[in-house]
Parts: structure tokens; C-alpha cells; sequence
């Protein structure tokens, strides 16, 4: 009988967590930070701010981005507007104390995947989809004749503080012996002005964002990102690890861009799409993923149509790539593994069922 006791100790703490964690809206699950989100009537989103191509404030005001357009999606897809969106502007030591005290709901900021960042015992992070795959590399001043990694021993390299660029920097220097003076900064413009002084021989971090900074420099041209790939970067949106209903918006959103690419789903069909599953009652696949029939929003404590909505706003996944990093962009950066599974990339959707 000791089981029963423990049980009916049990069931009273258990309704309570219940109650804390979750309520029901339509008999679906809403987190709390969703009703933060919802009361509050704006997604509050930390993003770089200072990044061509994945996360910076344009010349007319407007905050633009493949980061960007990740807290958009979420935005359409829980409060139906893309545009209530709040940008937080977050250097690296910052961003995940912003993510943990709620001072942002969800971080979008070129952030790397780790273990220790996931882990509940390191910083508690509930990864959402990788939206860019990376690496680390390193950009030289062209004239410098620098070629490779050994041809930095003895020199000084810019490198982002309290980062996993100066952590893969110092362990592949590690493994090939190399000797060098690591000049650490806190934020970004401290970083790439120290270099285009000449403080250090290199700078070194994720290899979109060289190329990206790259574009803003007086003279591109005078600056070589090496053929060096020194780590695996799966750049990934995150939220608290406490909310797991949260997490499941924010995971199945973004998944959602990248299933609507493969069915050929765009901005610009979205809503023909959307007469075409009422109109066809065969088509099962293409009915629930649009909300036509199913409940895949109610499961997430979403509207039945969050896939119109974020859709609607940024587009499919293709076209964030293509017009924030792709050959729309001033960085023209190639697919790579960034393309679809289908047709040789790592971007890849579980099955919406």
C-alpha cells in the first residue's frame, strides 16, 4: 500500500506543474511564454543587429536578415503579423543571460549548437532547427601571402571572446603545434577594427560571417578568407530550456519553412496553394499542412493555419537563403549543404503527421 500513499502525495504536486506549465486554449497546449507572447502582443528576439545577411539594421531602419526573418516566421505564425516583431541587438557574452532571464523570447544570433549549450548542467539552451550549417575559418589581408594555419605561428589572431571560434582556434593550433597570441574581444566592431588596424595578422571565426563583414570593409577585394574549415558550425535559433511547449512552436515553425520548399510552396503561391487543398479533398498531405483539416496548430497550441501565416510572411526556406545570403544578396554565397536533403543538403523536415 506504501505505493498508493507515495501516489496520492504525488497527484496534488502534479496538478500544480500541470497548471504552471501549460493551459489549454481551443484543447490545445500553450506554454507560458507563448501567453507571455500573446499578452504581450510582440515577439521580443535577440539577434547580432551588426551581421550582413543574417541579422542587421538596413540603411532605411528596418532590421533584415536570415536570423531575422527566423523571429519574423515565429512572430506570423503565433500573433498572425511578421512585423510584431521586438529586436534586441546581443554581442556574444550576452546572449544567452538574455535568453535565461526572459529579456528575449527567442535567440536568433548566427549561435552554434553545442552539447554544452544544450546540456541542462551548461547553459540550458532548447535548440530549435540548424538554419545554416557553417565552419570556422580565417580571413587574411590578401597582400599578407598568409596561406594557412601554419603560416600564423608567432603572429597575433583576432578572435571573438567566450565563443566556440576561440575555443576551436586554440584546440586546432593545439593539435598542429603552432605557437600564436590570441587577441580576444567582446564584441564584433572591436574585433574586425583591430584587424583593419593591423593589430592582429588574422581574424578568425564562422566563415559566413568573414565573408559577410568582408562586404563592408572599404576594400573587400584586400581581404582572402582562407580554404581553412576547422570545426562544424550548425548555426541554430534557441529558447529557454524550461518551456517545452515553446520550443515545439518555435521548432515546427521553422520546420515548416523548410517542408514548404520541398513541396514548392513560395510566398507567392502560399495562398493559391491554400484554395487548391480546399478545393481537392484527396489531397491529404497538402490539407493538413496548410490547416485545411487536422490538428497540427491545436497540438501546438497554434492557429490552424501558423503555416500560412509564416509562409506569408518570410517565405519558404529557399527564399530566406536566397534573399538574405544567395545569389539575391550582396553575399552570393553558395548552397552548399544548405540545400534541400533531396537534393544533397543537410536542411531536412520530419514528416508532418
Amino acid at each position: 500500500m506504501g505505493w498508493l500513499r507515495r501516489l496520492a502525495t504525488a497527484l496534488p504536486l502534479v496538478s500544480v506543474l500541470t497548471l504552471v506549465g501549460c493551459a489549454s486554449e481551443g484543447g490545445g497546449i500553450q506554454s507560458q511564454k507563448m501567453a507571455t507572447v500573446k499578452a504581450r502582443g510582440s515577439l521580443i528576439c535577440g539577434t547580432d543587429g551588426k551581421l550582413p545577411g543574417f541579422g542587421y539594421l538596413g540603411s532605411d531602419g528596418r532590421y533584415v536578415g536570415l536570423d531575422v526573418d527566423t523571429c519574423r516566421a515565429v512572430a506570423a505564425a503565433v500573433l498572425g503579423d511578421g512585423e510584431k516583431v521586438e529586436f534586441r541587438d546581443l554581442n556574444p557574452s550576452e546572449r544567452f543571460a538574455a535568453l535565461s532571464s526572459g529579456e528575449v523570447d527567442l535567440l536568433a544570433r548566427n549561435t552554434t549548437m553545442t552539447l554544452s549549450r544544450d546540456a541542462a548542467g551548461g547553459n540550458g539552451l532548447s535548440f530549435a532547427p540548424t538554419t545554416f550549417y557553417d565552419g570556422q575559418g580565417v580571413m587574411v589581408p590578401a597582400a599578407s601571402g598568409l596561406a594557412d594555419l601554419k603560416a600564423l605561428a608567432g603572429k597575433p589572431v583576432c578572435v571573438p571572446s567566450g565563443t566556440t571560434s576561440e575555443l576551436n582556434l586554440a584546440d586546432r593550433m593545439r593539435e598542429q603545434g603552432i605557437a600564436y597570441t590570441p587577441l580576444k574581444f567582446q564584441t564584433l566592431d572591436q574585433m574586425y577594427t583591430a584587424y583593419l588596424s593591423g593589430r592582429c595578422a588574422a581574424v578568425s571565426t564562422d566563415r559566413s560571417q568573414l565573408a559577410a563583414q568582408r562586404s563592408t570593409f572599404p576594400q573587400p577585394e584586400a581581404h582572402t578568407v582562407l580554404p581553412v574549415v576547422m570545426s562544424k558550425e550548425p548555426l541554430t535559433p534557441a529558447t529557454i530550456n524550461g518551456d517545452p511547449a515553446w520550443a515545439d512552436a518555435v521548432r515546427w515553425t521553422l520546420f515548416a519553412l523548410m517542408q514548404a520548399e520541398e513541396m514548392g510552396i513560395t510566398q507567392a503561391n502560399v495562398a493559391a496553394k491554400v484554395a487548391e487543398a480546399k478545393a481537392k479533398p484527396n489531397q491529404a498531405d497538402l490539407r493538413r499542412f496548410l490547416g485545411v483539416e487536422g490538428d497540427f496548430g491545436r497540438q501546438l497550441g497554434l492557429p490552424a493555419d501558423f503555416v500560412v501565416r509564416a509562409i506569408g510572411a518570410v517565405g519558404n526556406y529557399g527564399e530566406m537563403f536566397e534573399r538574405n545570403l544567395g545569389q539575391k544578396s550582396k553575399l552570393k554565397l553558395e548552397r552548399g549543404v544548405n540545400r534541400l536533403w533531396t537534393q544533397g543538403g543537410l536542411i531536412y523536415a520530419p514528416p508532418f503527421r
